[in-house]
């Protein structure tokens, strides 16, 4: 049996509840939901016809152009004869109304972010793919499967895998022996044992489902976040991985208010010092070291996280 008429209506009760589409105002602004979608054309297609916009939201004519109008007589939108058609005006935002809109963007964000914060990662790789799979359904665009996946809760087999992982890549890629994958196999305990959730975290990368990437950050001090284990899978090099894990790193430490980031790595490991002076770490240490069977240099990176810091991240 197809599905019913009645389950359909349901789900779409259910939804324009959910998403307060029903709401006089959207979001707790002073726009209704189809004043919100014309605002955001408006923001996104600067130079349109009330003709192309009406057609785009599937909007009555009359409705378009009375909306409008109050858009107009409030200082959002401004009209400019087309110079290729003298019957047409085209439309554009005003300084005004882009104020509007940023407002009305900013709580659509805080509000779905809000959502799914709420969610665990599972949950949410579930409602994409749901969300995914209705789009395509009805006929909607193709939505491009991301390239890999970030999830910041630990599952059973992930510790394994990182020290795994670490043990076996170091040692094909730079000869280190396995004291390596020893002191790898510390760090990932001293995690789990003494895991602070509200200023620690690790972020796992997937692609196909197989794990693909990690890095840890944890509480140096009060004040100091320290990056440890970045590694990205050959098999997903190239994706932009490493750098995403980085970013997503120091989102978190300004989050908690942490002053400053710190790493330690060895010279030799170019990908992953790139990456880091991408960010805005600077090299503030070098020392000469024997581990893991070889002779080395470590180096000692160093991040300011400060309110007024010149780093644009």
């Amino acid at each position: 049996m197809g599905l019913s008429v009645a389950r359909v209506r349901q789900f779409n009760r259910f939804y324009t509840r959910y998403a307060g589409v029903l709401h006089k105002r959207f979001l707790g602004t002073p726009f209704t939901l189809t004043e919100s979608r014309v605002l955001f054309e408006l923001a996104h297609a600067d130079g349109l016809t009330a003709t192309e916009l009406g057609k785009a939201l599937d909007l009555d004519n009359g409705y378009l152009s009375r909306l409008l109008q109050r858009f107009e007589q409030c200082g959002l939108l401004a009209r400019k004869q087309s110079n290729e058609d003298g019957r047409s005006n085209l439309l554009s935002i005003t300084a005004k109304g882009r104020q509007a809109f940023a407002l009305l963007d900013a709580r659509q964000h805080d509000a779905i972010a809000a959502m799914l914060s709420e969610l665990s990662d599972d949950a949410q790789e579930r409602l994409g793919e749901a969300m995914r799979t209705i789009q395509e359904t009805l006929g909607g665009p193709r939505v491009d499967r991301p390239p890999y996946l970030l999830r910041t809760t630990l599952r059973p087999g992930d510790i394994g895998w990182v020290v795994a992982r670490h043990g076996t890549l170091y040692a094909r890629e730079y000869g280190w022996d396995e004291t390596f994958e020893a002191f790898v196999a510390e760090i990932c305990a001293r995690f789990v044992e003494k895991f602070n959730p509200k200023r620690e975290r690790c972020w796992i990368a997937e692609c196909d489902g197989a794990n693909a990437g990690c890095v840890f950050l944890v509480e140096k001090s009060k004040t100091v976040a320290q990056l440890r284990m970045l590694l990205v899978d050959p098999s997903a090099r190239g994706l932009g991985i490493g750098k995403r894990l980085v970013e997503e790193c120091i989102a978190f430490a300004r989050g908690c208010g942490y002053r400053k980031m710190t790493l330690w790595t060895n010279d030799i490991l170019h990908t992953a010092r790139r990456i880091y002076e991408e960010a805005g770490f600077t090299l503030t240490k070098e020392e000469r070291h024997h581990s893991f069977g070889h002779d080395l240099v470590g180096q000692v990176w160093d991040l300011d996280l400060t309110p007024y810091s010149a780093n644009p991240l």
